[in-house]
């Protein structure tokens, strides 16, 4: 993508630049904000408050930096700002003097089982005209917090501008990254490793610029972690670190599906890069493994929604499992499955690789909707009980969903919990027109 003003570097000597915050704690009251100065490292200061220009309070980050074969990256910066209120907006600046620049969040409702609230989705973002497409449709949507399945910048398609297509690529998409969270998770193009630059480490760029806050969910490792935000618990697994059994990504998830509390959030999502489940010629099968490892667990837990990228096309599933698949018995096919995710594919953020637009001719019985087009999802929740989710394509603009559904809470809506709601407890009057499936 040529120069542009969605690229360009802030003015003032060494001003901060590629802001962005995430998700600092396991319930929402904090923040990790980040941000890049170019030319020293200067002040790894937040000052924040409740009142636009009126910053009564501190914090205090910590500043790195890291090589990449030729490339020396600026000072980056990571602060966790803690101990925030509910369902409050913040500002807050960042640098200093004539380049201080200010922003504004706002913090999720408390954790509460009928919090409503609106994820954005979106994966294999890249740096094209098509990526910016995809921001500009996301801001429309009154999404509050992004859910990213990985493939960030595509900085690794460049092999002598590495570093400079990271820090482009943190100034495009800091329109809105650096407003509201987004759920951070790796995907193929974030691994990195060029022992042929001597470059022996894998994720380098990504984990030196981009914090999770793993240790607040006893997570060793900040490729893969758990937040709790308004009426969700999501769980963010890295497909490109071990995870098979005894592994520390195995026994975290195993331990992480024990701490969820489906009375408090109800709504149990998982991301991913790798699909598990996906009927296109593009990367075909390559999320088995970890199908093989956690499918299971995914419908013992009865968990709602699988959201993956790594394919640049979009589908849905309908609700299926191949937890029966046994290679001795012949029981090979995904049947429908009451107690398991949908499984969507959400890796069609603007890429510049192309579309993946070679679907398995016939359509498998268990996909439900698929097409190779741009796009972002959007997933309102709604209460306790349902959520509206809708696909849109970038051609058609903010207001024309391709793909829309009414999903039932895995949970809540099992006889045995729906029994125990009260009479007239939750207005759906208006949701009901839309409910098609399941």
């Amino acid at each position: 993508m040529p120069k542009s003003e969605w690229f360009a570097i802030p003015k003032g000597y060494n001003a901060p630049q590629q802001v962005h915050i995430t998700q600092g704690d396991y319930d929402g009251k904090a923040v990790i904000v980040s941000w890049v100065t170019p030319e020293e490292p200067g002040p790894s200061e937040v000052f924040y408050g409740k009142k636009e220009k009126q910053y009564d309070q501190k914090a205090e980050g910590t500043t790195t930096n890291y090589t990449f074969y030729d490339y020396k990256s600026g000072y980056i910066h990571h602060c966790l700002v803690d101990g925030l209120e509910y369902n409050t907006k913040y500002y807050y600046k960042i640098g200093s003097g004539d380049s201080a620049r200010e922003f504004w969040f706002e913090t999720p409702p408390a954790i509460d089982p009928d919090a409503s609230y609106t994820f954005g989705i979106i994966g294999d973002l890249g740096q094209t005209f098509n990526s910016l497409s995809t921001l500009q449709h996301y801001e429309k949507t009154g999404g509050q917090t992004v859910l990213f399945v990985g493939d960030l910048s595509y900085a690794d398609r460049y092999e002598h501008d590495d570093g400079i297509r990271w820090d482009s690529w943190g100034r495009l998409v800091e329109r809105s990254t650096a407003y509201q969270p987004w759920i951070w998770n790796s995907g193929n193009h974030e691994i990195e490793y060029r022992p042929d630059l001597g470059e022996t480490s894998t994720f380098k760029p990504y984990l030196h610029r981009y914090m999770t806050p793993y240790l607040a969910s006893k997570s060793s490792s900040p490729m893969w972690y758990a937040v709790r935000r308004a009426s969700a618990h999501i769980i963010v697994l890295s497909s490109y670190s071990p995870f098979v059994k005894y592994t520390p990504q195995w026994w975290w998830l195993k331990n992480e599906f024990k701490r969820v509390d489906r009375e408090k959030t109800p709504w149990l999502i998982v991301l991913m890069h790798s699909p598990m489940y996906n009927s296109n010629e593009a990367h075909y099968m390559e999320g088995e493994s970890m199908r093989a490892a956690f499918e299971k667990w995914f419908v013992k837990y009865k968990v709602d929604l699988v959201f993956a990228g790594h394919v640049h096309a979009y589908e849905r599933s309908y609700r299926i499992s191949n937890v029966n698949y046994n290679i001795t018995s012949g029981n090979r096919y995904p049947v429908p499955d009451k107690s398991a995710p949908v499984y969507i594919t959400v890796g069609d953020g603007g890429n510049q690789e192309g579309l993946a637009s070679r679907f398995n001719d016939p359509q498998p019985d268990y996909s439900a909707f698929r097409e190779a087009s741009y796009g972002h999802s959007i997933l309102q929740l709604e209460n306790r009980t349902h959520a509206v989710y809708r696909w849109n394509r970038n051609d058609d603009g903010n207001n024309v969903p391709a793909d829309t559904v009414v999903f039932h809470n895995q949970y809540w809506t099992s006889r045995t919990r729906r029994r125990r709601l009260k009479k007239n407890h939750f207005h759906l009057e208006k949701l009901e027109d839309l409910i098609s499936l399941f």
